[in-house]
């Protein structure tokens, strides 16, 4: 399908569409607000008989285990969280213990309210394929009940026509374990408790008793300390705690099996500042002075009232690092790392003022201080808002950075522009009328009349971008390379 928008660009939309399957689902714990009740729980499980124990866990074993690979150790993780609640001097046998971590157990499905925002970076595998053809991995923001958001992959083969192959997906799906990393920096922790605006004279406290390099362990310590023998009013204290812990827990790690396919991996919200959700992940493959590469996301970390802007680091999309972002410039949504450095600096794209499109530069990929503006609002299509649609893109005439516009009825549409490649603070050029515009088909869903995307490529000299429809599913399209630039209105041109 072709569709005509601006003289001669031409935007073909591929037949592909991805979306979301109900049947697809994680488990989770599933835990009664009220403590008592556990307890109640366990002592009903207790009071059947041991055959009549065993028959349960034999159907219940023989209706789930054909959804999850290892339900033996999702049962023993769970039954770890309320064994707590088991009354002094009752031993449960192996088949009570099963039962019990079961009942505490939910599934919960990632992708049944949508599969958007997606973004495609190259596969870190390229052997094995057809001459002009590229492995691609795919990621894409899936939603489920209540809205919680996380990240899933999708991977595939692009041929020399740009055509998708995509790879079988799964039909299980897998939650890694979670390993907190084990220390912190001293002043850098100080300095992001600074930015959450926790109480300076606690976190002094507590901080200025531990050393430079300290643990977990030892933070939890020294806060145990200052609870037993409070210096502060306890509302005070245990606010500064609640984002003290918040903090700790925001940087961690993840691995994933590396015999499973890549389509069974989901990074599922696990730190308190992002459990109502993770939201758009902007991945891009970094290159560093040395020509080595490394696959960078930023994403939004969102707890139901705040959002915070997060970091994930992978070479191999098995194990992933998540860290924050710090600094006064690291905030709001959309930040998306270029994919080297420019002139000895980081440089990234952003939306502070949540209107315009700004850059920042750093030495440092987790601090970010300074920004400023190099696009604003200029026609009616965007009047609302605009913002980056994933990583600066290199070509020999400039940085394309596909633009989202928001016009009358918060219509979202994807426009471009191209940033010169030593000095990407001026724009040299841009797309008068959108690249992409939401069709008929395409503007109903969750969040109707919007097309957005998270992240694009070059293949073929077209450039390949995966896109979000309504926030409900994707689609894909492409537009030659040299087409889409000569396209554009030069900036300097304008008087």
């Amino acid at each position: 399908m072709h569709s005509k928008n601006h003289g001669k660009l031409l935007v073909t939309r591929k037949p592909n569409k991805i979306v979301g399957d109900t049947s697809r689902v994680i488990t989770r714990p599933h835990l009664p607000e009220d403590a008592k009740r556990i307890t109640l729980i366990i002592e009903r499980i207790r009071g059947l008989s041991e055959s009549r124990q065993q028959k349960l866990l034999t159907q219940i074993i023989k209706n789930f285990s054909r959804r999850h690979e290892d339900l033996t150790h999702i049962f023993e993780k769970h039954f770890s969280l309320v064994k707590k609640h088991i009354k002094k001097g009752r031993l449960l046998s192996e088949t009570e213990s099963a039962l019990v971590g079961a009942y505490f157990t939910k599934e919960y499905a990632i992708e049944s309210a949508a599969l958007f925002n997606p973004s495609i970076v190259p596969h870190p595998v390229q052997d094995h394929l057809e001459e002009g053809s590229l492995r691609f991995v795919m990621s894409l923001r899936a939603t489920g009940e209540g809205h919680i958001s996380s990240i899933v992959f999708r991977s595939g083969v692009l041929n020399r026509y740009n055509t998708f192959r995509f790879d079988p997906v799964s039909e299980f799906v897998e939650t890694p374990d979670l390993k907190l990393n084990p220390f912190y920096k001293r002043k850098l922790f100080q300095h992001k408790l600074k930015e959450m605006k926790a109480d300076n004279d606690i976190c002094t406290c507590v901080l200025n008793a531990l050393p430079e390099e300290f643990s977990k362990e030892q933070l939890v310590r020294e806060m145990g300390r200052l609870h037993k023998h409070p210096h502060f009013t306890p509302n005070k204290q245990n606010k500064t705690f609640e984002i003290i812990n918040w903090l700790s827990d925001s940087n961690y790690e993840v691995d994933f099996h590396s015999d499973h396919r890549i389509s069974e991996r989901v990074i599922f919200p696990v730190s308190k500042n992002e459990s109502r959700g993770i939201e758009d992940a902007r991945f891009v493959q970094f290159f560093d002075d040395t020509g080595e590469s490394t696959y960078y996301a930023t994403y939004t970390a969102y707890n139901g009232v705040t959002i915070l802007p997060q970091l994930i680091e992978t070479k191999d999309f098995i194990s992933f690092k998540i860290t924050m972002l710090n600094g006064k410039a690291a905030q709001d949504k959309g930040l998306a790392l270029f994919p080297r450095k420019i002139n000895g600096q980081f440089a990234m794209l952003s939306r502070q003022d949540g209107e315009n499109n700004h850059i920042m530069f750093s030495k440092h990929l987790q601090f970010w201080r300074t920004s400023h503006i190099i696009q604003r609002p200029e026609y009616p299509w965007e009047f609302v808002q605009i913002g980056n649609c994933g990583s600066p893109i290199e070509t020999e005439k400039g940085w394309i950075v596909l633009t989202h516009g928001v016009g009358p009825m918060r219509q979202y549409c994807i426009g471009a522009m191209l940033l010169d490649l030593e000095n990407p603070c001026k724009v040299i050029a841009r797309l008068e009328q959108p690249l992409l515009i939401p069709t008929e088909k395409e503007r109903e869903g969750y969040v109707p009349n919007v097309v957005y995307s998270c992240g694009s490529i070059i293949h073929s000299n077209e450039l390949v971008i995966p896109y979000a429809m309504s926030d409900i599913n994707s689609g894909i399209a492409t537009v030659s390379v040299n087409n889409l630039i000569n396209s554009m209105r030069k900036v300097t041109d304008r008087s």
